[in-house]
């Protein structure tokens, strides 16, 4: 079941060591050109290094999206690699985009398309036998991404792990 990503889920994962979670359970990850612009950006080398391995193994791979005139009337709203990811994940009519921003998950629900965020994939993970325990991923999203969990939000998914 192929996927569509915007930078969050790649980048984050890529920290903590887990992006190969996303060709586990996805497959193929097609991502836009403006995200794999962001994440050849990242000033973390091993990001980089991680991300560009990922391409080289063939499974995250880099498509534009057809409809300039969506990218152009989402970007009023999102920033351009969530433009792009909602647009080519319409494009290619996949099965989950994968992105963690409040308004681009909105964005996409409102024109139909089913979303998942890096907590959903470690979730995921864990009911696949990939990761062992979701609270020392959160720790080290927290750590070493930098990620911003509500408290709520971050009860829930533990309770749904069973921790």
């Amino acid at each position: 079941m192929p996927a569509v990503s915007n930078t969050s889920p790649v980048f984050n994962l890529a920290c903590i060591g887990r992006l190969t979670l996303l060709h586990q359970q996805f497959g193929n990850v097609w991502i836009p050109r403006a995200v794999e612009t962001e994440l050849h950006q990242m000033p973390d080398a091993t990001v980089r290094k991680t991300v560009h391995q990922a391409q080289q193994a063939g499974w995250l791979i880099v498509r534009r999206a057809t409809d300039a005139n969506l990218v152009s009337l989402l970007t009023v709203e999102l920033h351009q690699g969530e433009a792009e990811a909602i647009a080519l994940a319409l494009d290619l009519k996949v099965q989950q985009l994968l992105i963690d921003e409040k308004e681009g998950r909105a964005m996409a629900r409102l024109l139909g398309v089913p979303v998942i965020g890096v907590l959903g994939v470690l979730l995921r993970g864990k009911t696949m036998g990939h990761v062992p325990a979701i609270k020392p991923e959160i720790e080290a999203l927290r750590s070493h991404a930098r990620f911003f969990i509500a408290p709520d939000l971050e009860a829930a998914i533990l309770a749904r792990a069973d921790e």
